[in-house]
């Protein structure tokens, strides 16, 4: 596992080196305004899994309180 890291972890650190030194593309959706619309489906794709998650939580609560109660 540590060979494993040490041989990747130069590969990653000049990968991230190369993405912190040209954020092209957010500059680019920053110039046109189209990071709102990404910022936008990212908060209803985050929110629709919040409800589901939500919804979830509720009817399993409701079946171990079924289970609970027999």
């Amino acid at each position: 596992m540590l060979l494993l890291a040490a041989l990747l972890l130069p590969v990653l650190n000049a990968a991230a080196q190369q993405a912190a030194d040209s954020p092209e593309m957010a500059d680019t959706l920053r110039q046109s305004g189209k990071i709102y619309v990404v910022v936008a489906v990212i908060t209803v794709v985050l929110a629709g899994l919040l409800a589901f998650l939500i919804s979830l939580d509720r009817k399993v609560g409701r079946l171990e309180r079924e289970l609970k109660d027999n």
